[in-house]
């Protein structure tokens, strides 16, 4: 597979993602382009953030501070789209790969 020269932006939400699996979907992002932008996002004050740590700078994140003010709604949901949006709206990267393990749930009538 020819390795293209796409900009990615990848942004993970360290609340519902696992750690341990961020060097795999890097590997497998980089065959589609080069990732440019990183971020993590989560409460860094929580222990559950832990894991995270020692990634950051061996992979070259960036962690984004979001207090959980509220339970039961994820404050790192929000700004992760904001961000995501912002960075379209600049025209800095060709696509995205946006880290998450939110499960949605519907009641069915």
């Amino acid at each position: 597979m020819e390795k293209k020269n796409d900009k990615i932006a990848v942004l993970v939400d360290g609340d519902n993602a696992q750690a341990k699996l961020l060097k795999e979907i890097l590997e497998e992002v980089s065959k589609y382009g080069k990732v440019t932008i990183r971020r993590i996002y989560g409460d860094w004050t929580e222990k559950g953030m832990n894991s995270w740590k020692d990634l950051l700078n061996e992979m070259s994140f960036t962690p984004i501070q979001k207090f959980s003010y509220t339970s039961g709604k994820n404050s790192t949901d929000g700004a992760l789209i904001i961000d995501a949006m912002d960075i379209l709206h600049d025209n800095v990267v060709d696509g995205f790969c946006i880290v998450s393990s939110d499960l949605v749930s519907q009641k069915i009538p």
